[in-house]
């Protein structure tokens, strides 16, 4: 529940030409998580969790991310975004107890992922190396209520390249037997990803209601009002939306097969107290 709303901005300087510097320390490790009642897996993690830590930060600030391996595995980091070839996570691999320093300046103004670029990359990106950049625009996004963040993945149980579970921010059916609590009228905004692997193409439904949505989110205009967006691996997008109702709605991927294996949920509205 808490990697919903937890958003990273790192340690915040100020460089002498005036720009901010935010710093990051990110690690990757191996975790044995219990993503089904009695069901445990081997998951490579970024600072012990998948989805990553969601790194935020404003257009034009200066990034630099200290990387280190604590894994057996060679690993990297690679920001969808604007930067140096240098800086990309695919010709620098990280050997096991080695480090990196990624620097670079934040841009575009969007919702992007991050995830490590070793081959076999789909098994080290469905393994769980992989976490949400956010670039917000100078002076911010229009004011919402509250802010969550969603990552759409599968879960590969016996490593045969096939999906045995689908779920948003790694566990299935946590939030449909976890509800999120929201209030009528309040207003939210959802930085939704794909890193499904395994699968062509996943969605988003949301029940009783429409949603505004800013593919990728590089625009201040939304591209659509609707109920149900789909989006390819490492698609994105903002959903922004407001219940007027109370009850319990849920949301889930518009495909039978995923919504029966976990990517499933519940908003649980209620009165204002």
């Amino acid at each position: 529940m808490a990697i919903l709303e937890d958003f990273d901005n790192g340690k915040v300087s100020t460089l002498p030409d005036g720009r901010t510097l935010r710093e990051y320390w990110i690690v990757s490790e191996i975790m044995i998580v219990e993503v089904a009642p009695g069901v445990f897996y081997e998951a490579w993690t970024y600072n012990g969790r998948v989805p990553g830590p969601t790194i935020r930060a404003t257009e034009g600030d200066m990034l630099r991310i200290y990387f280190t391996n604590a894994t057996m595995h060679p690993h990297t980091m690679h920001f969808h975004g604007i930067h140096p070839g240098a800086m990309d996570g695919v010709f620098e691999p990280v050997l096991p107890g080695a480090s990196f320093v990624y620097e670079f300046e934040a841009a575009p103004v969007g919702v992007h992922p991050y995830h490590c670029h070793i081959m076999p990359l789909a098994s080290h990106i469905s393994r769980g190396l992989y976490g949400t950049f956010i670039v917000d625009p100078k002076g911010g996004r229009p004011q919402v209520d509250r802010e969550m963040v969603m990552v759409m993945s599968g879960i590969d149980l016996d490593f045969d390249n096939a999906n045995d579970l689908y779920a948003v921010n790694f566990i299935p059916f946590y939030y449909d037997k976890h509800p999120i609590q929201i209030f009528i009228g309040e207003r939210l905004r959802i930085y939704l990803v794909n890193m499904l692997e395994f699968d062509a193409v996943n969605s988003f439904h949301l029940h009783a209601n429409f949603f505004d949505y800013y593919p990728t989110g590089t625009s201040l205009v939304p591209a659509e009002y609707t109920d149900t967006i789909s989006q390819v691996q490492a698609q994105r997008g903002i959903l922004e939306f407001s219940y007027q109702f109370p009850g319990k709605y849920m949301f889930h991927a518009h495909k039978t097969e995923f919504a029966e294996l976990g990517w499933t949920g519940i908003f649980e509205v209620r009165e204002k107290p």
